[in-house]
């Protein structure tokens, strides 16, 4: 932002700290006004015809502004995706073990990608492969929604769930 000195229009259109317009000054005089009240003259709109100065603390403007910045920061939320592996003909237990580490993803928050491998001849039968990834959205739609459907793409078939948002 340009502030004091830097300002470089000729003329700006002045408000004061209180948010009142005080009209159309030159460079020089809304300078000597925003000095004679110990504040910075501030372009905020700098597109603007004439541009439109503000008088403010310009030091204690940024710090607020760095404090709402660190808060929005604070709220956001990384996403991380997860993958849990499958085969075609895979075993209760070994299912069910793959089927409590997607649980635990999905409660830490984290997106899955669950994935079928086709190796060999297991590629003719995709029904297979499509039952189990069934079978792993039934177990968990208590806490995640599928955000796609399952697709094949080349020798994989996948899907992604996402965990359930509350509001």
């Amino acid at each position: 932002m340009n502030v004091n000195e830097k300002i470089r229009a000729r003329e700006v259109r002045l408000i004061d700290s209180n948010g009142d317009q005080l009209g159309v000054k030159s460079r020089q005089e809304a300078l000597d006004i925003a000095q004679t009240r110990n504040l910075d003259l501030v372009l905020v709109a700098p597109n603007a015809k004439p541009p439109v100065g503000r008088i403010m603390d310009y030091g204690k403007f940024r710090y607020e502004q760095q404090k709402k910045e660190k808060e929005a920061r604070k709220k956001q939320r990384i996403i991380n995706v997860k993958e849990v592996r499958f085969t075609p003909g895979i075993g209760d237990h070994d299912f069910n073990t793959k089927l409590r580490n997607a649980r635990k993803f999905i409660e830490n928050g984290d997106k899955v990608k669950a994935s079928v491998r086709f190796r060999g001849r297991a590629i003719t039968h995709k029904g297979l492969g499509q039952e189990v990834l069934d079978r792993l959205a039934d177990e968990v739609k208590d806490i995640a929604t599928v955000e796609s459907r399952p697709k094949m793409e080349g020798r994989n078939m996948f899907m992604m769930l996402a965990p359930i948002v509350e509001k």
